[in-house]
């Protein structure tokens, strides 16, 4: 599995502005409609209930919020990045600014597992965070967050 799989050009965006995780979350909603031809309220509602069962922010300025929904065909991926981070009330009590949500199918079992793992690990490259950080166009977000680790390593 790879990032280029699951995440699409068009479902990553720069937010200027965000005041709190459930405006986030209408904004990752609105993101998977676009995107995915998703119900953005659907969306909204899955990862509202997930977040109810503990927080996703992984700490570092990195935020994984993630859902299983019916409406879901294959994991997607969704990517914002926040100019100015949000209280998210992460694991080390830091402001999030880093923003990858997964949306799989009800029965994705190991799929949204493997998904969810390739995502942690991605993010936990701080030379990666430290490229998205410093660029705010989507496509050069998407370029950062799918290139091969081969084409890194040289």
């Amino acid at each position: 599995m790879e990032l280029g799989n699951i995440l699409r050009p068009d479902a990553v965006k720069t937010i200027s502005s965000c005041t709190s995780k459930k405006r986030l979350f209408h904004d990752l909603g609105e993101l998977a409609e676009t995107s995915y031809g998703m119900h953005a309220t659907a969306v909204i509602d899955a990862l509202i209930e997930r977040e109810g069962l503990g927080p996703t922010g992984v700490g570092q300025g990195i935020a994984l919020p993630h859902a299983r929904m019916a409406e879901a065909d294959t994991v997607s991926g969704l990517f914002l990045r926040l100019e100015k981070p949000l209280n998210f009330d992460a694991v080390d009590r830091q402001p999030v600014d880093l923003v990858f949500a997964l949306i799989a199918p009800e029965n994705a079992g190991v799929d949204h597992l493997k998904a969810l793992a390739l995502v942690s690990r991605t993010l936990r490259d701080t030379s990666i965070c430290a490229k998205l950080r410093a660029n705010s166009d989507p496509g050069t977000l998407h370029t950062i967050l799918t290139e091969l680790p081969s084409s890194q390593a040289a």
